[in-house]
């Protein structure tokens, strides 16, 4: 089983403004290119801030009118690395309330941005390509159970679990091997666990 990284996901960096590029070929830059907000990097390459259409506004309605990206920019920046999993980029991303994180390399150089947007293709896989994944590698190849061992219905990324398990703990591995399953919104458990213990108590009251 293997998450989706960073890398996957980012779009590589075409776009980015130096510290002195003016408000107006900011605004040039976010029109031509449909993007939302651009990386503002040092001579190096390295990421000290990223300027957004609302930066641009902002400025635009201060007093002082119109100037460079340094200083319209939201700085510090936080970046990730092209190596992290989706989910390590979204928490960076709820826990400074950013939109967009610049990925860079490990010699802290521009390589990609990765945007909300771009997080959301995660959600976007196919209902069968879910099933297919959790029925190989999950069921088959992680926990070595038959593929027909547990039934595994998926309706818009929701997951519905069913069918009899041997052992009490498989149920919440599987639920769990489940959840971190790339494009799976939620997990319905509806496994039944028939314990050993259970049968053996039957066969000495029998």
């Amino acid at each position: 089983m293997r998450n989706r990284s960073v890398a996957d996901l980012m779009t590589p960096t075409a776009v980015a403004v130096q510290r002195g590029t003016p408000f107006k070929e900011i605004a040039r830059l976010l029109d031509e290119y449909g993007i939302t907000a651009v990386p503002v990097v040092d001579d190096e390459n390295r990421p000290v801030g990223v300027v957004s259409e609302a930066d641009l506004l902002r400025r635009h309605t201060a007093k002082g009118g119109p100037s460079s990206a340094e200083a319209m920019m939201s700085s510090p920046v936080h970046t990730a690395r092209p190596s992290w999993t989706a989910v390590e980029a979204a928490r960076l991303m709820e826990r400074h309330r950013v939109k967009r994180l610049p990925v860079v390399d490990a010699d802290g150089r521009l390589i990609g941005v990765l945007s909300r947007s771009d997080l959301l293709q995660l959600f976007l896989r196919r209902d069968r390509s879910i099933q297919e994944e959790i029925r190989e590698d999950v069921v088959v190849r992680i926990l070595g159970l038959s593929p027909a061992a547990v039934h595994i219905d998926v309706d818009e990324g929701r997951v519905t679990l069913s069918g009899t398990l041997g052992r009490k703990e498989l149920g919440p591995t599987l639920v769990r091997l489940c959840e971190s399953v790339d494009g799976v919104v939620e997990v319905v458990d509806h496994l039944v666990v028939e314990t050993p213990d259970a049968e053996a108590g039957a066969e000495a009251e029998a």
